[in-house]
């Protein structure tokens, strides 16, 4: 349409979510309508033990009315020796936040989920517009949670490729509650359930 202004970037958007997944053969939630969030304080975030093809946790903050998530593949450290990968992956709803069980196989993402983590993140007093710094690429924050405390920078590694997944580094940053050789391994329990990997794979009930 003539005079139409072209389409920002929506982070609101659960197209690619719903895209992967087919709800009549996952547990997973398919999740409202995104609502837009104006809070400027930041929201919870849940931080996922997945074992899918490979381990890996998501960390997935409160953002503009979804879950903002990347795939961190051997998980957060309280240490900033330890930087970690993150891959940026689609947003995912509200309504994961304490998602909990198993992908059956063949479908997207197939494997055993649990709440590995979960609090609430604040963004650094310098960011006026988190979402703006997520597509910038660097978003300064505070976690406090039941395992993870501190300050941490996601901050994103070269240019955008068309159609590649985008490629970040997460690291806690020097503050008072550096823990030197933190693994996330050494605290494998769900802070929901205190279940495993393998009790939630094994059916055990919480």
């Amino acid at each position: 349409m003539a005079g139409r202004r072209p389409r920002k970037a929506d982070s609101v958007s659960l197209e690619r979510y719903h895209g992967k997944r087919r709800f009549e053969a996952t547990p997973e939630p398919r999740g409202r309508a995104p609502r837009r969030s104006r809070s400027r304080r930041g929201g919870r975030y849940v931080v996922q033990r997945h074992r899918a093809t490979a381990l890996h946790y998501d960390v997935r903050l409160e953002l503009g009315g979804v879950l903002v998530s990347w795939a961190v593949p051997r998980g957060p450290s309280l240490d900033p020796a330890r930087k970690r990968l993150a891959i940026h992956v689609e947003d995912h709803p509200l309504e994961y936040f304490d998602f909990e069980g198993v992908i059956p196989g063949a479908q997207y993402g197939a494997g055993d989920v649990i709440v590995w983590d979960w609090g609430r993140w604040t963004p650094d007093k310098s960011i006026d517009d988190a979402e703006a710094s997520v597509r910038a690429g660097e978003l300064k924050f505070r976690l406090d949670g039941e395992k993870l405390r501190g300050e941490f920078v996601l901050v994103r590694t070269g240019r955008r490729q068309p159609g590649a997944k985008e490629q970040w580094l997460l690291i806690h940053r020097r503050d008072g509650e550096i823990v030197r050789g933190w693994d996330a391994e050494d605290h494998p329990e769900s802070v929901k359930t205190g279940r495993t990997n393998d009790e939630v794979a094994a059916g055990q009930r919480a």
